[in-house]
């Protein structure tokens, strides 16, 4: 394994850490980026772009990105926090003020925060969505909100794996006009000069690898804690919450296929390189080589304000959120517990940290059967907090 890039002095761990991933928890092509105080300090990147690839002849690039499943899920959730910035939305007024046909199945009350938290009831579908069906905005945004929620909205919380696509893209469209993935073009990523999309553009496609999932070395297993009895009956049973919950696109589409890359699922099916989706997060917290900062120090704030935690109905763990994020815990360990982010299944993850000026973002083309704390991604963030000691 060939690594590339640089990190700063006294971030070298990092970069031990990073190879560690290959030698022994079984990276195939993985990126990593980090930034303090608006400068990056990390930019490593190794191995195959494509999961079923050969490292010399198609090795991962500076600018090679995959798709990052759930750790798309902050970025959307900027999108809602910036709206409430500038006071285009309300974050405690009802979804169906603004959303109208929101208002049925007993989801009245359901406010904006609460979509945020995974506090409105509606993580499942009592008719999944086919892939073709789930890219279809309209088709998505009439299916959640004709679902009756399975709890009481606001009294309770558990992980919308899927339906926080159509949750929180159509607010977006509602108060916007323009889709989530368009406005995170022009009002994000286009401004902090971020590789990240929701909705890859037809001209960045040739730039993404092929992902794909991928077992733990013999080693790595063996040193695996083993899930409790109770998340591992969770996931298969296929009348649970939370097997209901994942499969509300059904059947699984394929991550590979250009149309899907081209839909707009701001809960799964965003694309970024590792530096895409650091320089999203430095551009939250601070400004980034002179460009501009997007959240005030009260939003950030409210990011990071505790509105879930404990038992997640969901994910049969106890969780912890913020507004659109999940904070730093036992489900997903950051960096302190003043950090915010998301973590995407079975590997990428990306956060921010404002105390320490940290931004982070790992992406990876082997998926693991991780949900909220991929054992590569944490390697890397335990480094960092050793760079930092």
């Amino acid at each position: 394994m060939h690594m590339n890039g640089t990190v700063a002095e006294g971030f070298e761990p990092v970069r031990d850490a990073f190879a560690a991933n290959f030698a022994l928890l079984g990276d195939r092509g993985a990126a990593v980026a980090v930034y303090r105080d608006g400068h990056r300090v990390v930019d490593l990147w190794a191995g195959a772009r494509d999961v079923d690839g050969d490292a010399g002849t198609a090795p991962w690039q500076r600018d090679t990105a995959q798709i990052v499943r759930s750790a798309t899920k902050g970025v959307a959730a900027a999108v809602l926090l910036l709206l409430y910035q500038r006071g285009e939305l309300d974050l405690d007024a009802p979804v169906g003020e603004y959303w109208p046909e929101f208002k049925a199945a007993g989801k009245e009350r359901t406010l904006v925060r609460h979509l945020l938290a995974h506090r409105a009831g509606v993580p499942v579908l009592d008719r999944p969505l086919t892939p073709a069906e789930a890219a279809d905005p309209d088709l998505g945004a009439a299916a959640v909100a004709a679902q009756a929620p399975v709890w009481e909205p606001g009294t309770d919380h558990g992980y919308h794996a899927q339906t926080y696509s159509w949750l929180t893209g159509e607010l977006v469209r509602r108060v916007t006009g323009r889709s989530i993935g368009a406005w995170i073009a022009d009002e994000i990523a286009g401004p902090a000069g971020a590789g990240l999309w929701l909705g890859l553009p037809a001209a960045e496609q040739t730039r993404v690898g092929r992902v794909g999932p991928v077992e733990a070395p013999q080693a790595a297993n063996a040193l695996r804690t083993r899930p409790k009895r109770a998340v591992s009956e969770a996931y298969a049973d296929p009348a649970s919450l939370t097997r209901r919950a994942f499969g509300a696109i059904s059947p699984l589409p394929d991550e590979n296929d250009p149309g899907y890359r081209a839909a707009v699922l701001p809960a799964s099916n965003g694309i970024a390189t590792a530096d895409g989706l650091a320089r999203c997060y430095a551009s939250l917290i601070g400004e980034v080589d002179g460009g501009r900062r997007l959240f005030t120090p009260e939003t950030v704030e409210l990011a990071r304000a505790e509105q879930s935690a404990g038992p997640d109905r969901v994910l049969v763990v106890s969780t912890r959120f913020g507004l659109g994020y999940m904070l730093h815990g036992s489900a997903s360990p950051l960096l302190s517990p003043t950090s915010f982010g998301h973590p995407g299944r079975g590997g990428a993850l990306g956060f921010a940290d404002p105390e320490s000026g940290i931004a982070f973002g790992y992406v990876t083309n082997g998926f693991r059967k991780s949900v909220t704390a991929d054992p590569r991604a944490q390697a890397l963030v335990r480094a960092v907090r050793t760079a930092l000691s």
